[in-house]
């Protein structure tokens, strides 16, 4: 008799989140259940259902080592994600673990288990894990029939990953080469201040860099903490916060105000937002800090509204002015202050580089990262594509939006992840060429892939379609890459954040990102061009 599949499940630290997303685990159980019985295999989960806390998840790291105490060493281990989830809660049993382990999600955009595998993804290769991954619609389908035979067999899968090459930079045009040379040893002789509110936000391992391969390309952390920054928002005035609000309003934003606390967003929670920004940013300041990430999920969540209108506000060159606390002076007049969302260090370096090398070019500056969400193909009128939903919770910097400003919506943060509420900056993105990119460790080593894709605009029923199959409230960004197709994106990506870019036109895009590989390469990453 075979030896049966142990089965475990990550989940979120908010039993909220949990107890609404076990409907979607369970379902999805059922079907990898019935997948590998059709290969004569039993799954066999590795920890019960929990009547008292009402879910069936890991919700701490503390739980997940007493999971794997039971767990045989040398046992296949299939780890199933249907929802967000904190890699760190099982990391410490997946780094010992001696047997096979398979990371699996299915395809659907509902509940971010796509997101939360890639993460988990991400955090394994960081650590030097040896794993397998995988994903599917229904779990019926011959790709993933193929694929999952060959696990079971061999303990391992292979992916086609013919789209990835090493950057070459002899086989790269030389003037794009020179210019991102050039930028990066001025980068790295300058040096920069990357300010982390709390590293770690949400189990995401993968998004901290050790200080010993981040120094080397320049960028040095100020760790700083989010109490600081809630103290900090105690000493901005009212009348500060309102004229944020005021500037924002007149701009064109417009917000979704309810009158409950619980349920609504309120204009208390919008100008509490509001402080947050103006204590970020004097913070900064007062730091050198050339790029600030704020945690949010952890300690902050639970004294303030979400961190992300204000994370989309730094993002964008035109946002509302902020003074120096005594001297009155406007602080970083002109400029965005890039904010890593999720203190997603990775998106950190990638989108400081972005910013400053973009301004180099003369290109619109602003970047942002999003989740790897979903994605399903679309057919009409000039498109016929596989086009992505990039998606992130819940700000992007307004110049990426259709009308900016004006095109800007404030949604309240869902209540499951959000308690306090807050406001969202969402809208769509606009139809452009992007440069999309990720910075990832692997086992010791900064990493770098980057490629090419474009923004496509979709009929309005379509645009609302995808929201109401994701999230409604957070921005979304309709993504065709260029030579990447689906499987290979997410056979390769190590992350559930993207960064991405806009450039003006397609030569304009071609060149920043071969000078970006090059900058990337001089800062001594490892760079890998994906795509055409």
């Amino acid at each position: 008799m075979k030896d049966p599949i142990i089965l475990i499940a990550s989940g979120d630290l908010r039993s909220s989140a949990n107890q609404k997303c076990e409907a979607a685990q369970v379902e999805m159980e059922h079907q990898i259940s019935a997948a590998f019985q059709r290969e004569g295999y039993t799954i066999e989960r590795g920890h019960p259902f929990d009547p008292i806390k009402g879910h069936g998840f890991i919700d701490s790291q503390k739980y997940g080592i007493e999971v794997f105490r039971k767990i045989p060493a040398n046992a296949k281990l299939v780890v199933a994600e249907a929802v967000w989830q904190y890699s760190h809660h099982i990391l410490p049993g997946l780094i010992t673990h001696q047997g096979p382990i398979l990371t699996l999600a299915n395809w659907s955009g509902t509940w971010p288990g796509l997101v939360g595998m890639l993460n988990l993804d991400g955090s394994l290769t960081k650590a030097g894990v040896k794993y397998s991954t995988l994903w599917s619609e229904d779990f019926k389908d011959a790709e993933f029939i193929s694929k999952l035979q060959q696990w079971l067999s061999d303990g391992e899968i292979t992916h086609d990953l013919s789209h990835v090459a090493p950057f070459d930079p002899e086989m790269s045009p030389a003037d794009a080469v020179r210019s991102g040379r050039l930028f990066a040893q001025k980068f790295k002789q300058e040096k920069a201040i990357m300010g982390v509110f709390d590293e770690g936000c949400m189990g995401m391992y993968n998004a901290i860099v050790p200080d010993e391969i981040l120094n080397p390309t320049g960028v040095y952390k100020e760790r700083l903490s989010q109490s600081s920054l809630y103290a900090k928002m105690q000493t901005v005035s009212d009348h500060e916060a309102d004229e944020v609000f005021q500037w924002l309003t007149e701009k064109g934003m417009t917000f979704d105000f309810g009158t409950s606390e619980l349920d609504d967003l309120t204009k208390p929670q919008v100008l509490l937002q509001c402080k947050m920004y103006i204590a970020a940013v004097r913070i900064a300041d007062e730091f050198g800090c050339s790029t600030i990430g704020i945690q949010y999920q952890q300690g902050l969540k639970d004294l303030a509204p979400a961190s992300d209108l204000v994370e989309g506000l730094l993002n964008n060159v035109v946002r509302p002015p902020v003074k120096h606390e005594t001297t009155g002076e406007i602080l970083f007049p002109n400029e965005a202050l890039p904010h890593f969302n999720e203190v997603d260090e990775c998106a950190g370096l990638d989108g400081l580089v972005t910013y400053k090398l973009w301004k180099e070019f003369g290109f619109a500056p602003e970047n942002t990262l999003h989740d790897l969400r979903w994605g399903r193909h679309y057919k009409g009128g000039s498109i016929d594509d596989y086009v992505w939903v990039f998606e992130i919770s819940g700000a992007v910097p307004a110049a990426h939006l259709i009308d900016g400003y004006a095109g800007a919506r404030g949604y309240r943060q869902p209540s499951m992840y959000f308690r306090l509420g807050g406001s969202t900056l969402t809208g769509v993105s606009k139809p452009g060429n992007i440069v999309w990119s990720r910075v990832f460790v692997d086992s010791g080593v900064l990493k770098f892939d980057i490629g090419l894709g474009h923004v496509v605009e979709l009929p309005q029923e379509e645009t609302e379609d995808r929201l109401n199959l994701t999230t409604s409230q957070w921005p979304i960004m309709h993504a065709v890459l260029h030579g990447v197709d689906r499987d290979q994106m997410m056979a390769r990506h190590k992350a559930n954040h993207i960064q991405v870019a806009y450039a003006p036109t397609t030569p304009d895009a071609y060149r920043a990102m071969y000078a970006k590989a090059a900058a990337m390469a001089e800062l001594g990453l490892e760079v890998s061009i994906c795509g055409r």
